[in-house]
């Protein structure tokens, strides 16, 4: 490539960079002020998905593919982000939510790998002028579109930083200007599109001058990663030499059996093709066997998972994480079969496993499209399938999660409730209808807070205030991790400002909080540290033992409004110096809140 073309190409990238944060930053204003087009999430949505995502396949491919493809490529892909993040936006509409509001994180890890995969078919094709190109051109390119993404990223972050670091050194002359420069967003969006386009070109120009270093480096890490598939075999085929004396059961009882199984089964992947690489060179015979066999171990993992996937679906009926187990799962049974087929087909080493990688990435495209549109969404796969357990008698209408369809489900979700607020089903009706009419979750009266049933309450022969156990811990943020529900930290029951009236302390780790009554509720009003290094809460004999210590020869520091409270330290754990004079008493009076 001639001067005269990378500086065209530079100068192009950079255009892009700029135009790229210039749209975020108007898009960002727009959120930010409520103001068109966030006002109309089923415009801002495609607009900010495709402004954030679609940039990067002509930073990408500038220079790597013919114009005419690249226009055409890059049309598709927007209309591909824009279909996508218009279901969002659709489902997820509500009157509150405006701009961004509607959109979830999901849908622009969706987007982002949907277009990386497809990119990654397409342009080896393009390059190769025929529809399908040598694999060896498609591990090439993803590898190195890794290694430059990464490249560019830490530029882009390496940039910040300097700027972070001038902002706090001219703040210590006295010069703020730089600083107030940087916090702004009419800066911030532009300048890191520019400068990540500038990072995507210099990465550009660097892997394509140093190739081979590029390639030595990727071979190097990949072989060090091929020699953990001989442990990863050990470990898949032990687990299941193992099962038929442990039976199901203990699998079962884990209740994530298809996650940790199709985990295994992706490991199991990802080190043979590490170990295949491009498949231009075989590995080391060790390598090469063990990945012969994980071919084959994938077989009876890929069946374990979906007998357990199937397992839930049948007692349960669906629901979105299992709508996209199954999905991962189909994916896991293409690479199975072709694996399978790899390892025991004679002939060049493991050959079939390229088309099998192929394959699977244009199925894992079209997944990710029906996931994340009205094909297959597993809010409507898994309202549609909730509401039919219920109207067939699968599922009692007490039993039934309603909240589901009112905060977790979106659209559908909604749509299914005023369905089933005709139902003929009376008690089904007014459920629904009270669903409805929530406008936040609530919880039954056993989740309302803490496993109190589970807690240990001391001294012996105490038990927590009535009014502590039945307040509803879930209507404001929690004071106290220990209020959370289920959980079952230690309570202490004591007086500890002497007004008669016992407080209750809750051991959260190396502090206990202080919940005082007052009001009509409970409120969190202090907190009691143990000093010394002493552990924050004894055995079960000590914690028997609870008294009030004699007054101590400490007051707090007041220094304007803010307290500091004199804790011991040092030889002073062994001592009472006199830091003031003696309090008249030992009792700290508690302020109800």
């Amino acid at each position: 490539m001639d001067a005269r073309t990378v500086r065209a190409t530079a100068l192009t990238r950079l255009a892009i960079g700029l135009i790229q944060g210039i749209a975020l930053f108007l898009l960002q204003k727009a959120d930010e002020s409520k103001a068109w087009p966030a006002t109309q999430p089923m415009l801002y949505a495609p607009l900010l998905v495709c402004a954030l995502m679609v940039p990067l396949i002509p930073l990408a491919a500038l220079s790597a593919m013919r114009r005419t493809s690249l226009i055409a490529w890059s049309l598709v892909a927007a209309v591909l982000a824009a279909i996508l993040a218009v279901h969002a936006a659709w489902t997820g509409a509500a009157p509150d939510r405006l701009g961004a509001g509607p959109l979830s994180p999901p849908i622009f890890i969706a987007a982002a790998a949907l277009l990386f995969i497809a990119h990654h078919l397409i342009q080896p094709a393009d390059a190769a002028r025929k529809p399908v190109a040598p694999y060896a051109d498609y591990f090439d390119l993803a590898f190195t579109n890794l290694i430059r993404l990464f490249l560019s990223l830490a530029f882009t972050g390496a940039f910040w930083l300097l700027l972070v670091l001038a902002g706090a050194l001219f703040k210590l002359i006295g010069i703020e200007a730089i600083q107030k420069l940087i916090g702004e967003t009419a800066f911030a969006f532009p300048a890191t599109g520019l400068m990540f386009a500038a990072a995507v070109h210099m990465a550009v120009q660097l892997t394509e001058a140093r190739a081979g270093l590029v390639r030595g480096v990727r071979t190097v890490g990949l072989t060090l990663l091929a020699w953990l598939s001989p442990l990863m075999v050990v470990i898949a085929a032990g687990f299941l030499a193992t099962l038929p004396f442990t039976g199901l059961a203990p699998l079962w009882g884990t209740k994530a059996a298809t996650a940790l199984l199709l985990a295994a089964a992706a490991a199991l992947i990802i080190l043979v093709n590490a170990a295949y690489q491009d498949g231009v060179e075989p590995p080391h015979a060790v390598p090469q066997w063990a990945a012969r066999i994980a071919g084959l171990l994938l077989i009876p993992i890929v069946v374990l998972a979906a007998y357990a996937l199937w397992l839930r679906i049948d007692q349960y009926g669906l629901t979105p994480d299992r709508v996209l187990a199954t999905a991962y799962l189909v994916v896991a049974i293409g690479f199975t079969v072709g694996y399978a087929v790899a390892a025991v087909r004679p002939g060049p080493w493991m050959k079939p496993l390229e088309p099998t990688n192929l394959i699977m990435a244009a199925v894992s495209v079209l997944l990710l499209i029906a996931l994340f549109t009205p094909i297959a969404d597993p809010a409507r796969l898994s309202v549609a399938s909730q509401v039919k357990r219920l109207e067939s008698g699968k599922v009692a209408p007490d039993k039934f999660d309603f909240q589901f369809l009112r905060f977790d489900s979106g659209r559908y979700g909604r749509e299914g409730l005023d369905r089933l607020e005709a139902d003929r089903n009376a008690e089904v009706a007014n459920r629904a209808r009270e669903a409805i009419a929530h406008k936040e979750r609530t919880y039954a009266q056993g989740k309302r807070g803490p496993d109190f049933d589970k807690m240990k309450v001391y001294p012996a022969g105490k038990t927590l205030p009535r009014d502590f156990r039945e307040q509803d811990w879930n209507r404001s943020e929690p004071a106290s991790s220990c209020t959370i529900v289920g959980m079952q930290c230690p309570a202490l029951v004591f007086d500890v400002d002497g007004d008669g009236v016992d407080e209750v302390l809750l051991v959260n780790g190396e502090t206990m909080d202080v919940f005082k009554s007052g009001g009509g509720s409970w409120k969190k009003v202090a907190e009691a540290k143990a000093a010394c290094g002493a552990a924050a809460f004894p055995d079960d004999k000590a914690a028997s033992d609870v008294r009030l210590d004699a007054p101590t020869e400490r007051r707090d520091l007041l220094v304007g409004d803010h307290r500091y409270v004199l804790t011991p330290s040092g030889s002073a754990c062994a001592s009472r110096p006199a830091l003031a004079p003696p309090l008249k008493d030992g009792l700290a009076p508690l302020e109800r809140q």
